[in-house]
């Protein structure tokens, strides 16, 4: 294969642009936010379940809390009647008295073991809110530095999708200045060499494989004319000589 000698060297200007696009995506790709963000969100996935049961506690201590408090107010309101019936003096028969005054001790004892299990609940309730608290809090300190990172994701993202444009608009120039069946054989190439297809020849190295070349490969390229498009025998890429080849 024969091309003009300034279009091959504007296939390594090609291959630069490629190369850069391609450092640019796998950039785009391993940024530390990404990784980041994923140990927050797990970090934030597992705590949303620790918040759920935090809260399902309380919600439970709540309803037993309004029980107990219903149980209180349902027994004072029957002692508070009852000590009213004693303290109207309506009741004279002896028997009467006696039980009536028996079932106020009752309700007094009654009323102080639920007033005691209420206040064991509330040491319960305050505790489990104080555990849904630093949770909740926990998970919005989680939730800015994740927002903090999205952003920060973002904005690289934007800035490297930008330079990419702009490349691949350079890159659509410089296309055109590639004889068609030259630039098959480097696509060809740069798909299935790792993304790179051309390289120069630098002080008697190739730059695609960074391997120095051999006495007859030399030979064999300083014979070559100016116009003859050259490949690698190691690494099989297009080979460009410069005015550094050192051939």
């Amino acid at each position: 294969m024969k091309a003009d000698p300034f279009v091959q060297l504007r296939l390594l200007d090609l291959q630069g642009l490629d190369s850069t696009c391609d450092r640019l995506a796998h950039k785009r790709k391993t940024l530390p936010e990404l990784a980041e963000i994923s140990q927050l969100e797990g970090s934030l996935s597992a705590l949303g379940d620790d918040i759920v049961v935090a809260e399902t506690l309380v919600q439970d201590l709540q309803r037993e809390l309004d029980k107990g408090e219903a149980d209180i107010d349902q027994v004072r309101a029957r002692k508070d009647r009852d000590e009213q019936r004693l303290a109207s003096g309506a009741i004279t028969v002896p028997k009467q008295l006696a039980e009536l005054q028996h079932e106020v001790a009752t309700l007094m004892r009654r009323q102080a073991d639920l007033e005691e299990a209420e206040l064991e609940v509330m040491e319960r309730m305050e505790e489990a809110q104080g555990t849904l608290t630093a949770l909740s809090t926990q998970r919005e300190d989680l939730e800015g530095s994740r927002a903090k990172a999205l952003s920060s994701r973002d904005e690289q993202w934007a800035q490297i999708d930008q330079e990419i444009a702009e490349l691949t608009a350079q890159r659509a120039v410089v296309e055109t200045e590639i004889a068609p069946d030259l630039l098959a054989l480097y696509e060809k190439l740069r798909a299935s060499e790792g993304g790179i297809g051309a390289g120069a020849i630098e002080r008697g190295r190739c730059s695609a494989c960074h391997l120095d070349l051999m006495q007859n490969e030399k030979a064999e390229y300083r014979a070559a004319g100016s116009d003859e498009v050259l490949r690698h025998e190691e690494c099989k890429r297009i080979l460009v000589r410069t005015a550094e080849s050192g051939l």
